[in-house]
């Protein structure tokens, strides 16, 4: 399974809205300062959250992004899936029924092959694991010291 580095960022953000919840809305240029990230891409990445209603978004001078709910009312896949897309990762295509496969008679195909259907046993597995954990979950297995460093980092250079 292959995600892009937004669902890493998006969640990474995500935990840090919730750390300093009193401080939000942050601005998309000061979660980018936290990781060194580039703000115009971040931006690209916290959109879909924010269109999800994971995150909110202010607008103005004051503006910025907050979590749209509650950490333990935010799975990691609804991050995935705002990011990602619905779309499943493996597609099958069928192509048992190409080439050699032309001259085979169709009870052959009344099932899905080994194949799909192992597939989607191992996606159901992965997206099941992703809905029983929660933002919350990720929060309480971050040692504080990386909470404190993040609040530090902030108050310091607001």
């Amino acid at each position: 399974m292959r995600m892009s580095e937004g669902v890493e960022w998006g969640l990474h953000c995500c935990v840090v809205l919730a750390w300093l919840d009193d401080l939000t809305p942050l601005p998309v240029g000061r979660l980018a300062e936290v990781f060194d990230l580039p703000a115009e891409y971040l931006k690209k990445q916290l959109q879909p959250l924010a269109k999800a209603g994971i995150l909110r978004s202010e607008a103005g001078a004051r503006g910025g992004y907050r979590l749209g709910r509650a950490p333990q009312d935010i799975s990691l896949m609804d991050v995935v899936i705002a990011i990602e897309g619905g779309t499943d990762p493996f597609q099958c295509t069928e192509i048992r029924r190409r080439g050699a496969g032309k001259t085979a008679g169709v009870e052959e195909f009344a099932h899905p092959c080994g194949i799909s259907k192992a597939m989607r046993k191992a996606e159901l597995a992965w997206r099941r694991e992703l809905a029983g954990q929660t933002l919350a979950d990720l929060i309480e297995s971050t040692p504080a010291t990386a909470e404190r460093r993040t609040r530090r980092f902030i108050e310091r250079t607001s």
